[in-house]
């Protein structure tokens, strides 16, 4: 049986302030958990005009706060920017908070624009090759286990758990997936992204797990793009607020606010615009509750996965609440009171 979670990335709607799109996130969350998800993610971006937030363990501990039962992570922090040791303090603590439901996502993007990795990073120097050291270091302070020699062994991460959040590389290359194998942690593979050689990537990771500290198994996800409604005609129109976000992403465009639909309508396109377009749609899931399902179940067999993070981007919070709902209601999540 496939698992659902969902991937939230808190865009300010246009017409929209912060507090309105984290009021979404939050009753998002609220709906989430009582339609059955079993995880519900946030993402790190910095600096752009559109971004609700920025720090995702301070929006984890709200929203864990506002939640009951479901898992709330990072999808995910953008380690080489800061000290593992900071980190696995921060979600030392979430987890201490809210035992048994947090999720440490992890990928080595820098999440903005070169100026705001310059700020980030001020008066240090980061080799991003450390990566791979640094959630070694990060698993090792989470568990009170950095092996022999290590310059910080005597080292610990307060507050003392009982056990430790659940450790995510998230990626949308080969070497992500490649790290995560060697590493023996949990691996999502982005898949909205649209890199090609994600399947391969997946395979590689799954084939060659190395037990560690953090999985004595391979753990795989993936994230999708999908938006579902109660007829084809519906979705497709709902998605054109996405067609034009990422085609202006793609262009570099400091976007004030997530395009409503009618601004995707009355937007000029140009040819190689809808060329794009078309193409970033046959790797998202788009219709009815049925379709919408196949899709998703196809993906997840591609990937052999057995858990799909669905992203849904949509203006209309209402819209996107009941594609989610829809979704639940399709492959019969099991609902909580």
């Amino acid at each position: 049986m496939i698992k659902l979670g969902i991937l939230d990335q808190s865009h300010i709607n246009e017409g929209q302030q912060a507090t309105d799109a984290l009021a979404d996130t939050t009753r998002l969350a609220q709906e989430a958990e009582s339609l059955g998800y079993s995880r519900y993610w946030i993402s790190e971006h910095h600096a752009g005009k559109m971004l609700s937030f920025s720090s995702p363990e301070i929006l984890i501990a709200h929203l864990a706060a506002a939640t009951k039962r479901i898992r709330v992570g990072s999808g995910g922090v953008m380690l080489p920017h800061y000290s593992a040791y900071k980190v696995a303090e921060n979600f030392k603590l979430l987890e201490a908070l809210h035992p048994g439901r947090i999720d440490a996502g992890f990928g080595r993007a820098p999440g903005g624009m070169p100026l705001a990795t310059r700020a980030l990073q001020e008066n240090k120097f980061v080799d991003i090759n450390k990566y791979p050291q640094q959630i070694m270091d990060f698993v090792g302070y989470l568990n009170g286990k950095l092996p022999e020699g290590h310059h910080f062994a005597s080292l610990h991460a307060a507050p003392a758990i009982e056990e430790p959040p659940e450790v995510w590389l998230l990626g949308s290359s080969f070497e992500s997936a490649r790290i995560a194998a060697q590493l023996g942690t949990a691996f999502a593979f982005a898949q909205f992204f649209g890199t090609p050689g994600g399947e391969t990537a997946m395979n590689h990771y799954q084939q060659h797990f190395q037990p560690s500290l953090a999985n004595d198994r391979p753990r795989s996800m993936v994230a999708a793009l999908a938006i579902c409604a109660d007829t084809e005609e519906e979705a497709n129109q709902l998605a054109l607020s996405t067609d034009l976000f990422f085609l202006l992403l793609e262009n570099g465009v400091d976007q004030h606010g997530f395009p409503s639909v009618q601004t995707a309508l009355d937007y000029p396109y140009t040819e190689n615009d809808m060329y794009r377009i078309n193409r970033a749609r046959e790797r998202r899931i788009i219709g009815t509750p049925d379709k919408v399902k196949e899709g998703i179940i196809r993906l997840a067999e591609q990937y052999h996965s057995d858990e799909v993070l669905v992203m849904s981007s949509i203006h209309n919070f209402e819209a996107r609440l009941k594609s989610y709902r829809l979704l639940a209601e399709a492959f019969e999540l099991p609902r909580r009171l």
